[in-house]
């Protein structure tokens, strides 16, 4: 906890003296570091906080093909998909 702590620390201050509003990997939960907002857009909640998967099914079968705390286009999944079958 002391490490996560001294983390959000140092990238407050990055961002406090460099006058900016964002840095990548910001820690946004002391219990769960690895958390990451992904931005939505959708009605009721802009901002969700939970991991994102790309799935595919095949033949009644549903594979799990990424999983992801960062955000990620899932375009760029769809053509190894296609290949793998």
């Amino acid at each position: 906890m002391l490490l996560v702590v001294s983390e959000v620390y140092r990238q407050q201050q990055w961002m406090f003296e460099n006058n900016k509003q964002r840095i990548d990997d910001r820690i946004v939960s002391l219990s769960q570091p690895h958390i990451r907002p992904i931005v939505r857009g959708k009605a009721g909640k802009n901002t969700e906080f939970e991991a994102k998967i790309s799935a595919s099914c095949f033949e009644g079968y549903v594979f799990l093909d990424r999983i992801s705390w960062n955000n990620f286009n899932e375009s760029g999944d769809l053509l190894l998909a296609c290949r793998s079958f």
